[in-house]
């Protein structure tokens, strides 16, 4: 019996991108929570940026730092896709690729029970085989959007996969040697379990259908909602200045704009999404990183006339800003953590999908009511100022938007209900730790 007491040690290795190391953060901090040892790995530049965690956990989570190997066309001290732009990102995975060796180190040298790891380490599986450590393959996007990925890359007939909203680029080898869809199969398959950031609430279906094309135990864990405890900190220049702006607007009058980090704006883009906003009426408050667009003179071209809004150009917290009474509705690209986080507070979307995923969760929340989706050209896939303007005015302005995201925000925001699903993936991993051999 003294066996089943004992400590799990899990090993945590994220892809090299913000959008995958939050989400597998939380995931880790949750799984400490119940007692367990977690080394999170990543390289030192990312492992710097994270969040804290928080104190009472710190003697559990290791934050493992491993240095990126260097790679010919990957600049300096880019350690993460935020750094670079879109087509270098194949030189950071050969990077990432590059990590095999010390990990496989650190594997050998901790010998933890399970490791549970992102899409790209194809290589890890039978390493980790080898050394009796057990895998968990851990898809931060929606079930919906796993399916449809998976569905596409097991598919034997050739079908475009644009229709889908799915880039040719992931079936192809890039300069990393290998495509994306490889690292996915091999990963997903290689691992004893797949966990999913989703709930049977909302995406039951497409659990049960990922389960069918994986054929094997998909867990969903949770939506893993951020924290609403925000650490007040009265030294926080930036906040303070975000909050005497946000105080100064009326309550639920404000657009909050942002498309995360992987989104790259083209001028054309750019452009109309100004003009809509200014069609629209509202004042904004747009989080525009630089990477974001091409633009140079943001601030001059953002601005409207009225001086209704305001433009940010370095990290936001988001979540404060969604939480304050001035903030109406979310101008999102529907990456799956922006999603989860406007509607755990109940905040409609106005969506304006760019690439993958964010097709399949805009058409999955469009058919919760909880938002609008921008119309594009059928054709060549364009949104203009005009149907961007009708899309802001729709959520803005029509109630149902706001109640249908309220309804929804006691799933998404549901902690109890979270937690139940984490302690049942916890439960698992206890129960089929693998017999460690010496």
């Amino acid at each position: 019996m003294a066996e089943q007491q004992e400590k799990l040690h899990i090993v945590v290795f994220p892809w090299l991108a913000f959008g995958h190391m939050l989400p597998f953060l939380e995931l880790a901090k949750l799984i400490a929570q119940k007692g367990h040892k977690i080394s999170f790995i990543s390289t030192p530049r990312n492992i710097h940026r994270l969040p804290k965690v928080p104190e009472n956990l710190q003697p559990l989570v290791d934050l493992i730092e491993l240095p990126l190997p260097r790679v010919d066309k990957l600049p300096e001290n880019a350690e993460a896709t935020v750094d670079i732009p879109h087509h270098i990102i194949p030189y950071l995975k050969l990077a990432f690729d590059g990590l095999e060796q010390p990990l496989t180190k650190f594997l050998e040298r901790s010998k933890p029970h399970w490791i549970i790891y992102d899409f790209a380490p194809y290589w890890l599986p039978p390493i980790s085989s080898k050394l009796g450590i057990s895998c968990v393959s851990f898809c931060i996007f929606s079930a919906s959007g796993m399916y449809s990925f998976s569905d596409f890359f097991t598919r034997k007939e050739s079908e475009s996969p644009r229709s889908k909203g799915i880039p040719e680029e992931h079936n192809e080898n890039d300069e990393s040697g290998v495509s994306d869809m490889f690292r996915v199969l091999r990963t997903s398959n290689g691992a004893q379990v797949i966990a999913s950031r989703s709930c049977m609430e909302i995406e039951g279906e497409p659990l049960k259908l990922c389960e069918s094309i994986y054929r094997k135990t998909v867990i969903p864990v949770g939506l893993l909602p951020p924290s609403l405890q925000f650490s007040e900190d009265s030294n926080d220049e930036n906040w303070n200045t975000i909050l005497n702006w946000l105080d100064k607007q009326e309550k639920g009058s404000v657009i909050y704009v942002a498309f995360g980090s992987e989104v790259t704006l083209s001028d054309e883009d750019f452009t109309e999404i100004t003009m809509g906003i200014e069609m629209s009426g509202f004042p904004f408050f747009w989080v525009l990183k630089k990477q974001n667009t091409s633009s140079v003179e943001l601030q001059d071209v953002v601005v409207n006339n009225s001086g209704k809004g305001m433009v940010w150009t370095t990290w936001a917290p988001q979540m404060r800003i969604l939480s304050h009474k001035s903030i109406g509705g979310f101008l999102t690209h529907c990456g799956w953590s922006s999603v989860i986080e406007s509607l755990q507070i109940g905040c409609p979307l106005v969506m304006l999908p760019f690439q993958n995923e964010q097709f399949i969760v805009a058409r999955l929340m469009e058919e919760k009511k909880v938002g609008f989706k921008v119309e594009r050209n059928e054709h060549h896939g364009k949104f203009t100022r005009e149907s961007l303007a009708i899309a802001l005015r729709s959520v803005m302005l029509e109630e149902t938007y706001r109640s249908e995201a309220q309804e929804m925000s006691k799933i998404f925001g549901d902690k109890e209900l979270h937690q139940k699903y984490i302690d049942h993936f916890v439960d698992y991993m206890e129960i089929h730790r693998p017999t460690m051999k010496d």
